[in-house]
């Protein structure tokens, strides 16, 4: 039997990710409080449901610490359970509630917004350390969609090693194990033929190809990894997610991502990711 818990921050697309599961076959559940999870899966385990998605937050208030011991629990008895930890950003979520002018679930009269998310964060403090983290900051509910399926498929009795590109511009990715800073290397943005571009494309490839430190920063980087990889693979990491970042996202961040990729996708389980572009 295999579960899949989403959790994360209100506001975060917990809805649209289960959406996701429901439409790729899940039997789902929104908003269960975390004591009731050993009980439904009894009860879904006798009526034949191989595939689960369960929506656990903030909503299950203090029995949330106790869901790492529920996981736990499911696990030893031969359950394959994966967890999906959604976040953003306090400012991204303060304006999303404010454009959709709904209220926050642990709102009262005497908290604001602000002090509500703040309290969520502490009460989810230890689930998002458990799970597969994503920053849904930038992120449209189209890309959001792509990248949970892309979740979806990957297979769990290995590392997957997850390269994504970012601009500094609009902050640094929450989902990132590693953080590479690449600003100092030559930048397309400054020729106007290849500001409209990306590091996709043949031309920047070329460009950055021509830069000596543009190949001495991918060897540091591809250096960097591979001698590390054993030891967060034998510390039984399901996901390492490499955030690569310049300044807009655009070319250069992308174009080391792309090679490092294409390095280590023979070996290893690779996801590749480009916020910006997404």
């Amino acid at each position: 039997m295999e579960l899949f818990l989403i959790s994360g921050l209100s506001g975060s697309g917990k809805s649209v990710a289960l959406k996701v599961l429901e439409d790729s076959g899940y039997y789902c559940v929104d908003n269960l409080p975390s004591d009731l999870l050993p009980a439904l899966m009894d009860n879904l385990h006798d009526s034949g449901h191989a595939r689960v998605a369960v929506s656990i937050d903030a909503r299950s208030g203090d029995s949330m610490q106790r869901l790492p011991r529920h996981i736990g629990q499911l696990r030893e008895d031969g359950m394959e359970v994966r967890l999906l930890f959604l976040d953003a950003r306090d400012e991204t979520l303060v304006k999303r509630f404010s454009e959709t002018r709904r209220r926050h679930p642990l709102s009262n009269d005497q908290a604001t917004l602000t002090e509500c998310i703040r309290r969520e964060r502490e009460l989810l403090a230890e689930i998002g350390d458990i799970g597969h983290r994503i920053d849904t900051s930038d992120l449209g509910a189209n890309a959001l969609r792509a990248w949970v399926k892309d979740f979806i498929r990957v297979d769990r009795s290995r590392l997957t090693l997850l390269f994504q590109s970012f601009g500094y511009k609009n902050g640094i990715p929450l989902d990132a194990d590693l953080v590479f800073d690449v600003r100092c290397l030559p930048n397309p943005h400054y020729d106007p033929e290849l500001r409209p571009l990306s590091g996709r494309d043949e031309a920047v490839i070329r460009f950055l190809k021509r830069a000596p430190t543009a190949q001495r920063m991918y060897d540091d980087i591809r250096n960097f990894i591979a001698a590390w990889l054993p030891f967060f693979i034998a510390d039984n990491r399901n996901y390492l997610t490499v955030a690569i970042g310049c300044t807009g996202g655009q070319h250069r961040s992308v174009y080391l991502a792309e090679k490092l990729a294409r390095h280590f996708e023979p070996e290893q389980q690779v996801l590749l990711r480009h916020r910006e572009l997404d």
